[in-house]
């Protein structure tokens, strides 16, 4: 395997994880519907370029035409959400997107350099998908953190109404649970 191609591929996998860092933009239904229309105008111009090749270039051209097309569907996505599991989606759109093409790519190649190649893209793939779920699973344990500090805070709150008695401790008892959101 070339040291351009390992270059390469360190170089995808470190952008796949910076991109990400950006915070979404949130646009409107009617923008998504846009994008997504853009997309797939795109991508049929991209795969009608495929078309003048031939054997693994065209293969090439197809894949990397759809693959393409698949982030930057994720990323419209996320922009119209925001929400960290469509984020995580983009991280897993561009690996497995960039796992097709540097597959693909392996096909020029025979024998052990192949299977070598293959094995390396794979395993890109495996350790980009790695830290996607990994950031899945911090998000996860934030929104849990967070709300295991609101339920202590609930409790506090609500036991300090408790050394209350009467109307003061109604009146303290509505005012927590309205401020927690509980009923």
């Amino acid at each position: 395997m070339t040291i351009i191609f390992k270059l390469k591929a360190l170089l995808l996998a470190a952008a796949v994880l910076v991109f990400p860092a950006a915070q979404a933009t949130i646009i409107t239904k009617v923008e998504l519907d846009i994008a997504q229309t853009r997309i797939s105008d795109a991508h049929h111009v991209d795969k009608q370029a495929c078309q003048a090749l031939a054997a693994n270039s065209k293969d090439i051209c197809l894949t990397q035409a759809m693959a393409k097309a698949e982030v930057a569907r994720a990323e419209s996505q996320y922009e119209f959400s925001g929400k960290s599991g469509d984020q995580i989606k983009v991280l897993e759109a561009k690996a497995t997107s960039a796992h097709a093409v540097a597959r693909e790519k392996c096909d020029d190649q025979s024998g052990n350099a192949k299977d070598v190649c293959i094995k390396q893209a794979k395993a890109t793939e495996i350790k980009v998908l790695a830290d996607a779920k990994m950031d899945k699973q911090i998000n996860t344990a934030r929104k849990d953190s967070a709300q295991d500090i609101l339920d202590a805070d609930y409790m506090v709150a609500f036991e300090k109404c408790n050394a209350m008695s009467g109307d003061a401790k109604a009146r303290c008892v509505a005012s927590t649970q309205s401020r927690f959101g509980k009923d």
